[in-house]
């Protein structure tokens, strides 16, 4: 169960137990993907609003998708076509949505702690759909059930983060949920682009791609995140790609059933190579189906305030 939580604000403040919680019902909703008529009314009745602040194309398609598919009345609101362009505060703007008889806020934010803020002044859920450097939990959530789908246990994997750890909001939640459920995680990256005191996560850093890489059950190449570095932290793309870059020779390192991982949009060439992208050990398509069924399991929990001890019927 989610112990009444009304929000999902990232996943450092869930237990293990929670996030298993998440990714079983994950597992039977993708049963309902899977068939011809893909409605069920099991959120009938329900409003739910995605309020992004960021441009976004994975997650809020993706969140749009499982609130239609489970029956719920769904609105997006973009920052850009809205009243924030006239100065209103995000507290009003929630505030606003919440008068409305709305169940859920979907928020994308590049501050970090804005869904924290947001969840403080309304009574309807919210839900991390990206904060800053922060947390994307949904990400992560998703990145979770696709290596437990293929790999059938978490527990006890090597998961390998490569790039830019600091600016990645897919890497801290990934490194809180990864961790919480047994899997050794290391990553590498430019000396610039890695947190300082990462170790106290438990986590495992390499300044080679090829050390993290040793032996990995599953690599994560993350995207370079040039819109929220300052400049000078690493020389060229050209240069990272030399260093950092993961194709088919460095991915040899890992192991000969290693999956590859990416959250997207990839930048073909630079964080992974073509033929790495399209190569048979490469789970991104997989990971967006799985989007879709996360968000539905995450939409049904909250749009009951929390969850209960309830199953999935």
């Amino acid at each position: 169960m989610l112990r009444n939580r009304k929000d999902l604000l990232g996943l450092k403040d869930l237990s293990e137990e929670e996030i298993k919680y998440i990714l079983n019902t994950a597992e039977t909703m993708k049963y309902i993907l899977a068939q011809k008529n893909k409605k069920t009314p099991h959120l009938q009745g329900k409003s739910i609003i995605t309020l992004f602040y960021e441009n976004s194309t994975r997650t809020r398609l993706s969140f749009e998708l499982a609130a239609k598919y489970m029956s719920a009345s769904a609105a997006n609101i973009s920052a850009s076509a809205s009243s924030v362009q006239k100065g209103e505060t995000l507290i009003d703007t929630g505030r606003t949505i919440n008068m409305m008889g709305t169940d859920i806020i979907i928020i994308r934010h590049p501050m970090s702690g804005a869904p924290h803020l947001l969840a403080r002044n309304v009574k309807a859920s919210v839900i991390n759909a990206g904060d800053g450097m922060n947390e994307h939990p949904t990400q992560a959530l998703l990145d979770m059930m696709t290596i437990k789908e293929k790999k059938g246990e978490i527990r006890g994997l090597k998961v390998a983060i490569i790039g830019d750890i600091a600016h990645s909001r897919v890497a801290r939640s990934n490194i809180w949920g990864l961790t919480k459920l047994g899997a050794e995680v290391c990553v590498a990256g430019p000396t610039t682009l890695i947190p300082p005191e990462l170790e106290k996560t438990g986590v495992k850093v390499f300044n080679s791609v090829q050390e993290a890489l040793l032996d990995a059950d599953v690599v994560m190449g993350l995207r370079i995140q040039l819109e929220r570095q300052k400049r000078g932290l690493f020389p060229t793309i050209r240069e990272y790609t030399r260093f950092f870059g993961i194709d088919n020779k460095r991915l040899m390192f890992a192991k000969e059933d290693a999956l590859l991982l990416h959250p997207g949009p990839v930048n073909r060439g630079v964080e992974l190579s073509s033929d790495v992208i399209d190569g048979d050990k490469s789970l991104i398509d997989e990971q967006v189906a799985n989007g879709v069924a996360v968000r539905m399991a995450i939409l049904y929990l909250f749009a009951r305030k929390g969850g209960s001890n309830e199953n999935f019927n």
